[in-house]
């Protein structure tokens, strides 16, 4: 935790799809490991307020890049009218490490979208997974003088709390105010309207690097689009896969991608922590292509048709057929599926395993011990949710997204948890969990414009 002591007073105060994106006809759809789902929601829509007009956002992961353009229902729902995606390219451990072949795909998966929705985008919300993100908490403190709080000393001690935590190299994505105190109060939820001395803020704030998000920026800019905000991956995810009560008691999202595995965790109604692993599904596959000498296609089908990360007795004597490479031709041979299995289980386990020092290294003891639930194209594999419950120590469920219509069934499953979260996101009235988007009023002199127009770029 880090105690940032501020000194000062507050001051007073329709149509097509662009001709430029490529149309791209035929979809290569990734593949989606077979597994049982279990909704983690109620399936009652949760009151919330929504913007007018159509929303799109843009989910740029290592297995698949996906685009959907949506609004919010009156009954609480999210309706999806324009849905694209592709496997994806470019993009390794959700870093962007070819900038010609992610703008191909983003074209045709943006176009795609544009097409269904009979409307064109200019600007979408994009998840953040590159950068190496990282999250931290803060204490900030404000005096107030003995008058009532204001919606300005909100903003100001959100806005400092924000530009303390600003380091070198870094930029900070969301600032979410978890609690406040008034004085010798603690825990006010809102503490406007209350008189107080002094007035400290518990911050959590997520960053990236500065110089990656210039690069996605870049990115958008080649496919003709422009980056309307940044949401973490797994504050999107949770958002899609859990509801308001599970939020409160205390849950975490473990979002199991292909080329990274994120986790998001929740309690009181808030987002304490999440993190960011490099490990994914693309791990597995690379595993199964050295261990059994087949190409990456053959070891991601295997993993697909006969992958368990948790064999039982069941699996005693069952054989699967695989393909060999060889230097001239490949040979088919019988294994036991078992072999399989021993090949997955070690990289499964060590991604719970990471998952749960990270946890334990958070520091927040009971607030990260309540129940678990898996999301991502990761969790589909058989036997994930028993691994993680045995390495975890704590009741894991699988979840999909929820109260969101107008999605073809492939696209509903658990792999766009984090796509349709975006969409929740950018559709929201409100921003979830409070996170703070303030504008201050522009400065007046050429000293303090300039100033700012520094502030604002570095």
């Amino acid at each position: 935790m880090n105690d940032l002591i501020v000194s000062g007073q507050s001051s007073p105060s329709s149509g097509t799809a662009k001709t430029g994106r490529l149309r791209g006809s035929e979809r290569q759809k990734p593949h989606e490991p077979g597994g049982s789902l279990l909704n983690a929601s109620d399936g009652r829509p949760e009151p919330r307020a929504w913007r007018s007009g159509l929303v799109g956002v843009l989910d740029i992961g290592s297995t698949k890049i996906t685009c959907l353009i949506g609004k919010g229902e009156p009954n609480g729902t999210l309706r999806v009218l324009g849905h694209g995606w592709l496997r994806s390219s470019g993009v390794k451990s959700g870093a962007i490490v070819d900038l010609k072949a992610a703008e191909a795909i983003i074209r045709h998966v943006v176009g795609n979208a544009e097409r269904e929705a009979e409307r064109s985008l200019d600007k979408v919300v994009v998840n953040l997974s590159c950068g190496q993100p990282e999250s931290r908490l803060f204490n900030v403190h404000w005096p107030i003088g003995g008058r009532e709080i204001t919606d300005a000393d909100i903003r100001r001690i959100v806005t400092e709390g924000r530009m303390k935590a600003q380091s070198e190299g870094r930029a900070v994505i969301h600032t979410l105010p978890l609690d406040f105190a008034v004085d010798e109060t603690d825990g006010v939820t809102d503490p406007r309207g209350h008189l107080c001395e002094q007035l400290r803020a518990r911050l959590h704030v997520i960053d990236s690097s500065s110089t990656a998000l210039r690069t996605l920026d870049a990115l958008l800019g080649r496919a003709e689009l422009k980056l309307d905000a940044l949401v973490s991956a797994p504050l999107a995810s949770g958002l899609a896969v859990t509801n308001a009560d599970q939020r409160q008691v205390g849950t975490t999202v473990i979002e199991m991608g292909g080329g990274t595995t994120s986790l998001a965790v929740f309690a009181d109604g808030q987002l304490l922590h999440t993190a960011q692993i490099g490990i994914g599904g693309e791990h597995v596959t690379r595993d199964i292509a050295r261990g059994l000498g087949t190409s990456t296609d053959n070891a991601e089908r295997l993993k697909t048709m006969h992958g368990h990360a948790d064999l039982s007795a069941d699996d005693d004597g069952v054989t699967i057929r695989i393909e060999r490479q060889g230097s001239d031709m490949p040979s088919f041979e019988a294994i036991p599926r078992a072999v399989l299995g021993d090949i997955i289980r070690p990289r499964i386990e060590e991604t719970f395993e990471l998952v749960r020092d990270r946890l334990d290294s958070a520091g927040l003891g009971h607030l990260a011990d309540g129940r678990v639930i898996l999301s991502g194209g990761g969790s589909l594999l058989d036997g994930v949710g028993s691994v993680a419950a045995r390495i975890l120590n704590r009741h894991v469920r699988l979840g999909r997204p929820h109260n969101v219509s107008g999605l073809p069934e492939e696209c509903a499953a658990a792999s766009f948890a984090t796509t349709v979260g975006l969409l929740t996101w950018a559709a929201s009235a409100e921003r979830p969990f409070g996170d703070i988007e303030f504008t201050e009023e522009r400065p007046t002199g050429f000293l303090s414009r300039l100033v700012s127009f520094i502030r604002d770029r570095v």
